[in-house]
């Protein structure tokens, strides 16, 4: 179009005469139809006040539909001359790619890998968020634009490039990249430990994409992982059990050298990886538990659906004896073991038949010791019952000798009377059939009751026995007869280890719901490797003045005590005397549960 120096139009073409919908151009003229609206004319004129030359790209209505044009204007003394283009596709085609921009600029600061992108000219273009982090840039120094060179003089700055002893050539090299068409790769060890995968990808519209991987983690990850595979191949390797593991279709996938030595295997035979069957196949041997084979076939390559750890034993020709489990792993996989316990398997039997034989001569002793006693017990009830006879007045009178030979073989006749209803006490303990005789006990008359029968046995010994039962104890449930033996087994074991002049004390007091029974000497003491064994049967100990018994006693103490449901222990030091406390439960419940 043409304007006149007054601005109106005196000229237009068929395109402008199209776009306003005039009949012709002479129509468009004479009607003064505007193609760019009065805010573009507007613009136009202001321009113009500045430069007579106006380009600018503005909207309009073309045909009815709003459209791009590219409009120049050129004014001149005579008026001015304009020319408009239709750019609306080349502005959507613009929009659209700068939509596709922004949306992968946005799409590179979510990865974690940082990406660099260099135009034709060497200057940055874009970076993600992950290159400012790696190589801690401030945005403004990005938004810059700077050039390649300018980047790794930066980098090198910050020490964020590897040791260079000719840096310039070491980056010439580098930049090469920019007149390759293949992707080049490099690897940067970083003074900082760090190590970047560095990948120069040629832009087709020519420039880089440099692209920085941190790969420090997962080498390092990798390192590990092959230290520890190592040093697991190498516990494997010098395991003394046999270890394999076997794939979910039954194939041999690992073993260590202790497999194929324990079952007997040709390591060629082991190359390949052969399915369980084959193995199992070239170990079995006659005479073999074949059961003990097919189980294991099983576990490795049957198809139940609920996988369970497996163990047993296989006894194999020539005596040998082998442990095996099977232990279901991730992936279908199944880990097998076999131990070769031949050896602990011999010491085993050798073991359980000496127990068995020790069980029959323990039996075979105390029925025999039963038995014994059974024929002792009658000819001592008379022995003792004449001796009683003899010393009866009415029957004549004695002189001094005789009563002292009359006086020896009563006590003599008891102790050994005592001692024989002691094994039979025993004995019926061991059979199962003692049975308590549950009462209220008085627990001060027991406690008299058991002093009174060592009475004698003080005054020959000339021990002092003090006695501390408290006030008001009471009573409680128990079998008065036992308790007293308890007491009487107690003191005379004291009596027994006490030196001529010492003295014993015996307590009796009452804890919450238990009855403590203490006998105390001051004797020489137990030595310390007697005293887990004082309560066994027949163990006996000389401490001091007095002798050694048959060691029955304690353990009579023992058993009675745990028939009531209680607890006895020891607390001596050897040369300090000995401290014995039976702990007796108060309650009839606790006594019955225990004697059940």
């Amino acid at each position: 179009w043409l304007r006149d120096d007054k601005g109106s139009l005196a000229w237009v073409n068929a395109a402008y005469a199209a776009a306003v919908e005039a009949s012709d151009e002479a129509d468009a003229v004479r009607r003064g139809l505007e193609l760019i609206d009065s805010a573009g004319r507007q613009q136009i004129s202001h321009g113009q006040e500045r430069e007579p030359v106006f380009s600018k790209r503005l909207p309009a209505i073309v045909g009815g539909t709003r459209r791009i044009l590219d409009v120049a204007d050129i004014a001149s003394e005579s008026g001015s001359a304009g020319i408009a283009v239709d750019v609306t596709a080349v502005e959507m085609a613009e929009a659209g790619l700068r939509r596709e921009i922004d949306f992968n600029a946005r799409t590179l600061d979510q990865l974690a890998t940082a990406v660099a992108i260099f135009g034709p000219d060497r200057r940055l273009r874009s970076a993600n968020a992950a290159y400012r982090s790696l190589f801690g840039f401030d945005a403004a120094f990005l938004e810059s634009h700077p050039d390649e060179n300018t980047v790794l003089d930066r980098l090198r700055a910050a020490r964020k490039l590897p040791e260079q002893a000719d840096f310039r050539s070491w980056r010439a090299d580098l930049l090469a990249a920019y007149r390759s068409v293949e992707t080049r790769e490099h690897w940067w060890h970083l003074p900082d430990g760090q190590t970047l995968r560095v990948i120069a990808n040629p832009n087709p519209q020519g420039g880089m994409t440099w692209v920085y991987e941190n790969v420090t983690a997962r080498l390092d990850l990798e390192s590990r992982y092959n230290a520890l595979i190592h040093v697991q191949g190498e516990t494997l390797d010098h395991l003394s059990e046999g270890v394999a593991v076997f794939g979910s279709n039954g194939r041999l996938r690992l073993h260590n050298p202790s497999f194929a030595a324990i079952l007997g295997l040709d390591a060629s035979l082991l190359t390949g990886e052969p399915h369980v069957a084959e193995i199992v196949k070239a170990c079995r041997r006659p005479g073999d538990d074949d059961g003990a084979w097919n189980r294991f076939t099983a576990s490795v390559a049957g198809v139940d659906e609920n996988r369970a750890s497996v163990a047993g034993r296989m006894e194999r020709a020539g005596g040998r004896v082998i442990d095996n489990a099977t232990v279901p792993l991730p992936d279908g996989q199944t880990m097998v073991t076999f131990v070769d316990v031949t050896d602990s398997a011999q010491v085993e039997r050798a073991l359980v038949e000496k127990n068995e034989a020790l069980e029959v001569a323990a039996s075979l002793k105390n029925a025999f010791v039963q038995h014994v006693s059974y024929e002792l017990r009658s000819p001592l009830t008379s022995i003792i019952g004449f001796t009683q006879l003899l010393t009866d007045p009415r029957i004549g009178p004695l002189n001094d000798r005789q009563r002292e030979y009359t006086g020896y073989i009563m006590s003599s006749g008891a102790a050994l009377l005592a001692l024989v209803n002691d094994i039979l006490d025993l004995a019926t303990i061991d059979a199962g059939i003692m049975e308590l005789d549950l009462a209220d006990v008085d627990i001060g008359s027991t406690v008299a009751a058991a002093i009174e029968g060592v009475q004698d046995r003080l005054k020959e010994s000339d021990i002092r026995l003090e006695t501390n039962v408290a006030d008001g104890i009471g009573s409680f449930v128990a079998d008065g007869k036992r308790v007293r033996q308890i007491l009487f087994n107690l003191l005379a074991n004291a009596i027994s280890f006490s030196p001529a002049g010492g003295r014993i004390v015996v307590d009796a007091r009452r804890d919450d719901d238990v009855i403590e029974f203490t006998v105390a000497d001051q004797g020489h003491g137990f030595p310390s490797d007697f005293i887990d064994t004082a309560f066994d049967r027949f163990a006996s100990q000389s401490r001091g003045a007095g002798r050694g018994g048959a060691g029955l006693g304690l353990a009579i103490v023992k058993s009675f005590v745990r028939l009531h449901g209680g607890t006895v222990e020891i607390d001596s030091r050897e040369g300090r005397g000995a401290r014995v406390v039976c702990r007796l439960p108060v309650r009839p419940g606790l006594v019955a549960a225990a004697a059940e």
